[in-house]
């Protein structure tokens, strides 16, 4: 699937955003967090990807199976 650059940057804000889970993401994007994983590490500097690999690694809010937070949604999502 070919990606616009404002899809990328979207899906890039997504993912750093804490409070947003991998699978809003995949609603949105039809997207793992595989694919996350990889735009991520394609479109950021080395140093920050890995920052926000440690940030993500084992975080709740990450994923809505075990985030205590009731779904989030952004403006921008598609409903």
């Amino acid at each position: 699937m070919q990606m616009t650059t404002r899809q990328i940057d979207r899906i890039i804000e997504m993912a750093w955003e804490d409070r947003t889970p991998f699978e809003a993401i995949e609603y949105q994007f039809d997207l793992k967090e595989n694919d996350v994983r990889e735009i991520m590490r394609s479109n950021l500097k080395r140093s920050s990807f890995e920052l926000w690999r440690k940030r993500v690694k084992g975080r709740k809010t990450k994923h809505q199976k075990t985030s205590p937070a009731n779904r989030f949604r952004s403006q921008n999502q598609k409903l």
